[in-house]
Order: structure tokens, then C-alpha cells, then sequence
């Protein structure tokens, strides 16, 4: 009973097609560029890239965002390789569970499930609070948070959670359609903040373009535990700016990318798969890019670096008040609005796939499985899922948990970039539609680069996901392992070799 035993793909295509467990094939190369966009840009267009221009890149900032734009460009094509040679729900745990065996497929998707989980209730939860601030814009004045004598209830996720739940259970093609129309207007708010944010731009807030690093001050156990993972192995004293502030605000933009994982969960739900997801995938990507760009271009050049720095929450917004503009405020605040709709859309679709493709295998409950027979989605799982999520994002400080957002993706884009060489190397014979070029070396460049990102996060955040691996561990070897469809089938042959042993 090895811990390393893979499924073979042929398995997985078939469980696919399964009665009662199947998805329907309905999405499109626009559906799956729109949900890469709509997943991708959020508030987070607004908000991270202001806190790592004055907290560690300066001007430089779009540096980071190119960098984490290419790091995940490369990650995603060995995503879209296996995705092309296994077009079934749940992305990087089925691409680990036929190439690295069960155990890190199992480790995988406890991972992505923490990734999608923690974004759609973090998410979700700000929602809640934008959604306050826009009511305030128009003069009602409805509080985010309500008072429950010794409980304080976030009720803005119960709302946005149960609405996209429902649309989900109802069909993901109709999800997309209502995703679409969301996400064209948030890409068009999008522009007109980079349009009139260049309005105020001045070269010399350019520069210097990388500011020489400087030291940051430590506070004790605190200050250790804030520091890089990267600071604390090689004893370099945490510092701000300078080159490895540009890695560092890599490391936090990447929030800004996460996402396009999600997209490959959706392979099962593509027509022409072999064709569609590359060109979806990449073409989302694209668009994000630009927009992430312009942004920070736009952001650096209205305000010094030094002012982001010293505000103690920076955002967009504080840039337009720095140069006299609050109307603009109105504007980021139902942007910001509209671009966390369809992002909670989204992840709440892909953990379903995830939980979904696991309970497929019986790593997770099989009845998780089951899927509508009138909608065919997960409409069980979908509702259980969506319950989850609005109770953590309503009734908990969820927030803390951000950059676990981060180390969960990094970690799976790790594990399939490796991925693509073992499969290529035990299959020979499969030919995906799409095929990551250069032979070895984009995936291995591109598990190196997301490793040094990984190692930029806070020792904070790797204590937090070592707690969160050893309760993955605990559960596989309390159940997992027992239940394991392919556990089942290595004791049926034994016990069929058996028979035929007794009976000669």
C-alpha cells in the first residue's frame, strides 16, 4: 500500500464521464478569459500595489508586478500541458495524483482548498465592508459589522455568498453570463482610474525608480516573525527597497495573480478543451497584466513613494486625495465593489471542482461527489461550501490569514511546474494540445522562481502552513488513506490473488 501510488489518467477521464458525477461541457475561449479577469482583478487592483510600492519596491513596483506576472505565466503553462492532457476538475490535485502519487496529490488539494477557501472568505468579507462604504457614498448609513451581544456579525458575505451559491447550483454557464457583465464593467472602471490618475502624474515622482534599500526597525518575537523566510535562513538584516524589495513586492503582488489556477479547475466544464483553455487562460492573463501595469505606472507617478509609505492604509484613494481629488474615492469604492463580485464567484466555483475531484477519489466523503441531475453541477457540495464560507467570512477576523492565500498557490504552482517532467517522462506517448516549449527549462525555472517567492512571505505565514500541512497529514492517514478508491481496488486484486491461491 504505497503512499506514492499514482491514478493512472485514463481513471480520471473515465470517473469523469461517471452517471450522477459528471459536469457539463458549456464553457468557452471568452468564458474562460473573462473568469481569468474577472478572478484576478479585484480590490486588489487598488489596494496591494499601493502597500508594496511604499512599503517595499517604490516606483518599481510595476518591476514586481512584471515579475510576478511572468512567474505566473510560466507556472500557467505547465497548468495549461496538463490541463490540455487531462481536461477533468480539479487542476493541480489530479495533475500530482497522476504524476507524484497520492500523497502529495492528497497535500495538494488540502492546499488548494486552503488557497480558495481562505480567498473566497477573506474576500468576501471585504466585500461586506465595501459594500458599507458605497451605502455611505449615498447617504445610508448601514454598518458593516453588526453587534450581537459577545458576537460580531459581518452579515455583507451571508448576502454576496448566498447569491452566487444559488447562480453555481443553477449552472456555470449561466454563472459566467452574469460573471461577464460584472467583470466588463469593473475592467472599465478600471480604465478610468488609470485615465484620470494620469492626469496627475509627474516624472520626477519616478524617481529614483528602485530606491536604494534602507533597514527596517525589529520588535522583538514580533519583529522576527514579520520578517522574510528568506531574511531569517540567511541572517540578512529585513530591509525595504533596493532589488530584494522589488522580490518582496513580487511576493505580496502576487495576490494580484492568484487565480488562474482556478481557471484550469474549470477544464471539465470546456468545450474543445485542447483548444480553448490555452488561449482562455493566456488571453486573461494578458489583460490583467495591462491593467496591473497602468495601474501601478498611474499610482507612482501622482504621488512620492515616500507619501504611500507614510499612510498608514494605502490605497489608490490615497493617492487621488494626496493630489486634491476625493471624488475619485466614490469611484475606487464601487469599483473595488463590483471587481470583489465575480472574484468570489469564481473561487467559490473552483473549491467546489476541488472538494469535488477529491471526493471523486474518496480521499474525501464519495457522496461529496454527487452532481444535479437537472443542472449538472455539485449542487450539495456548491451549498455546504457556500455555507462554510459566509460563516467563517461573518463571524471571524479571517483577514489575518491573507498571505496563507499566497503559500497555498505558490505551493501547488511548485509542485505542477515539477509535475510536467514526471509526466513527460512517464507518458511519453500522450500528446497534449498544448505543450510547454523549451523542454525542461521554463518548468523548472518556474518552480525556482515561485519557491524564491515563497521564501519572500513572512516566517508568520510558514508557521501558519506548517500547522495547516500537519492537519492535511493527520487527515489522509486518518481517512483518506482508508478510503481511497484506489486503496479499494489494491485490496480487491489481493483478495481475487488470494482466491485464486486457495483455490489452486
Amino acid at each position: 500500500m504505497s503512499l506514492f501510488r499514482t491514478k493512472p489518467i485514463e481513471s480520471s477521464l473515465a470517473d469523469a464521464d461517471e452517471p450522477g458525477r459528471r459536469l457539463k461541457r458549456s464553457l468557452t475561449t471568452w468564458d474562460l478569459m473573462i473568469m481569468g479577469v474577472a478572478v484576478a482583478v479585484g480590490a486588489g487592483i487598488f489596494s496591494v500595489g499601493a502597500r508594496a510600492a511604499g512599503q517595499f519596491s517604490g516606483p518599481a513596483v510595476t518591476l514586481s508586478f512584471v515579475l510576478a506576472a511572468i512567474t505566473c505565466a510560466l507556472a500557467i503553462m505547465c497548468y495549461a500541458e496538463f490541463a490540455t492532457a487531462i481536461p477533468v476538475a480539479g487542476s493541480a490535485y489530479v495533475f500530482t495524483y497522476a504524476t507524484m502519487g497520492e500523497l502529495a496529490a492528497w497535500i495538494i488539494g488540502w492546499n488548494l482548498i486552503l488557497e480558495l477557501f481562505t480567498a473566497a472568505a477573506v474576500i468576501a468579507k471585504y466585500w461586506g465592508i465595501y459594500l458599507s462604504e458605497v451605502f455611505a457614498l449615498i447617504g445610508w448609513d448601514v454598518p458593516a459589522t453588526l453587534e450581537l451581544g459577545v458576537i460580531s456579525l459581518t452579515w455583507g458575505p451571508f448576502l454576496i455568498v448566498a447569491v452566487f451559491t444559488f447562480l453555481l447550483v443553477m449552472g456555470t454557464k449561466l454563472s459566467a453570463q452574469v460573471s461577464n457583465v460584472f467583470t466588463i464593467i469593473k475592467v472599465g472602471v478600471v480604465l478610468f482610474v488609470i485615465v484620470a490618475g494620469f492626469f496627475y502624474v509627474k516624472a520626477e515622482n519616478y524617481t529614483p525608480f528602485i530606491p536604494d534599500a534602507v533597514p527596517t526597525a525589529t520588535d522583538g518575537t514580533s519583529g522576527v516573525l514579520q520578517q522574510s523566510l528568506f531574511s531569517f535562513l540567511t541572517g540578512a538584516a529585513p530591509a525595504q527597497y533596493g532589488l530584494f524589495g522589488v522580490f518582496a513586492g513580487a511576493a505580496i503582488v502576487f495576490f494580484a495573480f492568484i487565480g488562474f489556477d482556478v481557471v484550469a479547475t474549470s477544464a471539465e466544464e470546456v468545450k474543445d478543451p485542447g483548444k480553448t483553455l490555452p488561449r482562455g487562460i493566456f488571453a486573461g492573463l494578458a489583460v490583467v497584466t495591462l491593467l496591473y501595469i497602468g495601474v501601478s505606472l498611474a499610482l507612482t507617478g501622482m504621488v512620492p513613494y515616500t507619501a504611500l509609505a507614510a499612510a498608514e492604509d494605502p490605497n489608490l484613494a490615497t493617492a487621488f486625495a494626496l493630489v486634491g481629488n476625493t471624488g475619485a474615492a466614490s469611484v475606487i469604492a464601487v469599483g473595488s465593489l463590483i471587481g470583489l463580485t465575480t472574484v468570489i464567484m469564481v473561487l467559490l466555483m473552483g473549491l467546489a471542482r476541488v472538494v469535488l475531484a477529491m471526493s471523486r477519489d474518496g480521499l474525501l466523503p464519495r457522496s461529496l461527489s454527487r452532481t444535479s441531475d437537472k443542472h449538472a453541477t455539485p449542487a450539495r457540495l456548491q451549498i455546504i461550501l457556500g455555507v462554510l464560507v459566509a460563516v467563517v467570512a461573518g463571524f471571524t477576523r479571517v483577514d489575518v490569514l491573507e498571505e496563507m492565500i499566497n503559500i497555498g498557490t505558490l505551493s501547488a504552482f511548485v509542485v505542477v511546474s515539477l509535475g510536467i517532467l514526471v509526466l513527460r517522462k512517464k507518458r511519453p506517448d500522450l500528446r497534449p494540445a498544448f505543450r510547454v516549449p523549451f523542454g525542461p527549462v521554463i518548468p523548472v525555472l518556474s518552480a525556482v522562481l515561485c519557491l524564491y517567492l515563497m521564501t519572500n512571505l513572512a516566517v508568520e505565514t510558514w508557521i501558519y502552513f506548517a500547522g495547516w500541512l500537519l492537519i492535511g497529514f493527520l487527515l489522509y492517514f486518518a481517512y483518506g488513506q482508508r478510503h481511497s478508491r484506489l486503496n479499494e481496488k489494491f485490496h480487491d486484486v489481493a483478495a481475487a490473488g488470494a482466491g485464486r491461491d486457495t483455490a489452486v
